[in-house]
């Protein structure tokens, strides 16, 4: 595939299990709670070491947009691979534009993260310096969670970011391992998956007929074991 695949996950072992086959890997704090991780920037520098070179995402945790920028320039000091995450707007809406106009002046790579618009897209694309190396996050699969199709967005994302060689456009929080295929056609540049459905693309070309009949067994053979009488 021309299309790059990050691993989306704040699990070592899947990082270790997954990371020879992905070019890249993507973190949040959600995932990081979820995994249980109490100290992040331990937590951090450590992964650094184990993704080796690949690029890998981190977020800041702040509201405060003086308070993001601060912490942008800890996490960058975390690895020469590292991206700053930095959300499309703080909590209350308010652009973050000015933080990421000076990080990415500043020579901090962005991975300006939860775009959701076209508006979002051409304000990241016009904070970012020109020259730099960036992210632009779209959240594809949150866009279809509201019955939008995503792919015009992302065609627009891609557009608008072509003339920069440093911007990589990303296809966030797919559902679906079809999403890999679309997030290609569309000319993405990267999406992120999670493991499971990075585990699921063994099933990619599998006869239909013989997974039909796969299934039947599964439902089967569970409601045999379940002693499931009528």
């Amino acid at each position: 595939m021309v299309i790059k695949v990050f691993l989306d996950s704040a699990s070592q072992e899947e990082m270790a299990e997954y990371g020879h086959l992905v070019q890249g890997f993507t973190t949040n704090p959600t995932l990081l709670r979820k995994a249980g991780v109490s100290n992040y920037e331990a937590w951090a520098r450590e992964t650094c070491g184990l993704v080796g070179d690949k690029p890998i995402s981190f977020e800041v945790v702040a509201d405060d947009h003086q308070e993001m920028l601060r912490q942008a320039m800890v996490i960058n000091e975390w690895g020469s691979n590292v991206f700053v995450k930095i959300p499309i707007t703080n909590t209350e809406g308010r652009s973050s534009a000015a933080v990421i106009r000076k990080l990415s002046r500043s020579g901090v790579k962005v991975n300006v993260t939860a775009i959701t618009t076209m508006r979002q897209t051409k304000d990241a694309v016009k904070a970012l310096d020109n020259s730099a190396k960036a992210i632009l996050s779209v959240f594809a699969g949150r866009i279809a969670d509201t019955g939008v199709d995503p792919r015009s967005t992302m065609r627009h994302a891609v557009k608008h970011t072509r003339p920069f060689r440093g911007f990589d456009v990303l296809w966030a929080s797919p559902r679906q391992v079809l999403d890999i295929d679309m997030a290609e056609r569309c000319g993405v540049d990267i999406i992120t998956v999670s493991a499971a459905i990075l585990a699921k693309r063994a099933l990619k070309g599998k006869d239909l007929t013989e997974y039909s009949r796969e299934t039947v067994e599964q439902f089967y053979r569970d409601a045999t074991l379940s002693g499931y009488t009528v």
